[in-house]
């Protein structure tokens, strides 16, 4: 048994600001693979001879496992503890990540992107769950929670520099071995700093039954989300998953009101609070996704840029992120209400997505690219760090480890269903264009060129437009549902719990 901390119960963790850095770190490693991977796919499949067909499985096989598995790693962080739920995730994080970097055929890399989702879902509520019951009192919460934020909103785009960098001057396979001194960094400092509450555990049996039905169901979301995307949304194979996935998760709402000790308690979701920045979060993400997606193929395709000054682009974003967690969202966060950090934010970024959407095929970086992606960066980093903060606020200690997976869910899902749908739109408006534009036949290859590439920025600033859309949505959505005060000042959600959480008892 663990034993109790003897400082007095009220003093919080010394050692509480090195856990930080990390918790920190380890998440940076979880949201880098997420992009890292994707600038050094081309050359892992001509150098494995990865078909055509299959290539989409490298990174569709982390995202089955990473988000069908997400709920099922934050029950396990409450049941087992989440100091040791995340050791074990980045240990086998890392494991994962050497035998991808040693991949010698198509099955053994996608195992191991299969193996790294698996102990992703493990290692990110387990540490979004310890930064929760660490940081309890509101001016350091809102400190802590604006690194959090910056490094999750930022860490995407450092992905897609580091991996240009490291594919371009090393090799497509030191995207995986990066991974590896993270990992052990990160779990060195968590044997020695990191504690967490005793009574944060949740020793009840695990619901076996719900496990297996919020693993299938959203496997099935987004695997049909995939499916839509490369077969289209009418074909008998995504309407068919689309259904089961109903069908599962409708199942899983049912066993989780009907067993003594559910999976998801649905009093995490319920709460409006909550519930309000689980699905402004993932309609965020989706919108924010579509900027990665086509800003990356329109920066190498249309304006020539090689990947590495494609990811230097970005830095901007990441700029803004940064500023916005820390200097605007963390210092707002204790002296006024969340909503009127979120929907603004949300808004900020929209207007970035406003400016984008006018790219054409010789559009300027500075005059309308980086404003935008400015924007952007402030915006997200503003909404996401209370989002964050929110999500777990209040919430019961035996329940941590869930209430932050679904912060994580909501991402990864939103980040599926945006690849998938925005990438179907912009597919269908350009075939639209250039079927409407036919008629003018190209003069030279050169005109043909211009022609074709006319059609892809068409397509893209159709599919910005929609994330336009998106995140002015979720800024309704942050405005409307969410309703709770300013930290200290009036109770969000389930006062009880928070004054639970205020007078944690440390443990080694």
């Amino acid at each position: 048994m663990p034993q109790a901390d003897a400082r007095p119960a009220t003093l919080p963790d010394p050692r509480r600001w090195k856990a930080l850095i990390f918790i920190g770190l380890a998440q940076l490693m979880v949201v880098l693979d997420a992009t890292i991977v994707n600038i050094a796919l081309p050359s892992a499949q001509r150098d494995l001879g990865i078909s055509d067909g299959n290539r989409q499985w490298v990174i569709t096989a982390y995202a089955l496992a990473f988000g069908g598995l997400l709920l099922f790693g934050g029950r396990i962080a409450d049941l087992w503890g989440r100091k040791r739920t995340f050791i074990v995730g980045l240990t086998g994080f890392a494991l994962a990540s050497a035998l991808g970097g040693a991949a010698a055929n198509t099955a053994m890399l996608l195992g191991a992107r299969a193996l790294q989702g698996v102990f992703g879902a493990l290692l990110a509520p387990a540490a979004l769950s310890l930064l929760a019951v660490t940081f309890t009192e509101a001016r350091e919460r809102a400190k802590a929670f604006g690194i959090y934020g910056a490094i999750a909103g930022g860490g995407g785009a450092i992905g897609l520099i580091l991996g240009g960098l490291l594919t371009e001057y090393m090799n497509w396979r030191w995207t995986f071995f990066v991974n590896i001194p993270f990992a052990i960094v990160a779990a060195a400092g968590a044997v020695l700093v990191i504690r967490e509450p005793a009574e944060g555990r949740n020793r009840n049996k695990l619901d076996v039954p719900g496990v297996l039905l919020v693993t299938a169901g959203l496997v099935s979301l987004v695997y049909g989300f995939t499916r839509a995307e490369s077969d289209g949304w009418s074909s008998g194979s995504t309407v068919g998953l689309f259904v089961a996935a109903a069908v599962l998760l409708s199942a899983f709402v049912v066993v989780e009101l009907l067993v003594k000790a559910p999976l998801l308690p649905l009093r995490v979701v319920l709460d409006r609070n909550r519930g309000g920045v689980y699905l402004s979060l993932g309609m965020a993400v989706i919108g924010m996704f579509g900027l990665f997606l086509f800003l990356t193929y329109y920066l190498q395709i249309v304006l020539g840029y090689s990947p590495v000054l494609t990811g230097v682009a970005f830095l901007p974003m990441v700029a803004g992120m940064i500023t916005g967690s820390t200097q605007i969202g963390a210092r707002l966060m204790t002296r006024v209400p969340a909503r009127y950090l979120m929907a603004p934010g949300f808004l900020v970024a929209s207007a970035g997505m406003f400016l984008l959407a006018h790219i054409g095929l010789d559009t300027s970086y500075p005059a309308l690219i980086l404003p935008g992606l400015v924007l952007m960066g402030l915006g997200m980093g503003t909404a996401f760090m209370p989002a964050m903060s929110l999500a777990t606020h209040g919430v019961q200690p035996r329940d941590a480890g869930v209430a932050s997976a679904m912060v994580n869910t909501s991402q990864q899902v939103g980040g599926a269903i945006g690849t998938a749908l925005l990438n179907t739109i912009a597919a269908s408006a350009t075939t639209s264009w250039l079927t409407s534009h036919a008629g003018a036949a190209a003069t030279s290859p050169a005109a043909a060129k211009a022609m074709q590439f006319q059609g892809m920025v068409h397509g893209f600033t159709t599919a910005i437009w929609v994330s336009f859309g998106i995140l002015v949505a979720a800024a309704a959505v942050a405005f409307t549902f969410v309703n709770a005060g300013r930290p200290g000042a009036a109770a969000g959600s389930d006062t009880g719990a928070a004054k639970e959480n205020e007078v944690p008892v440390l443990v080694h």
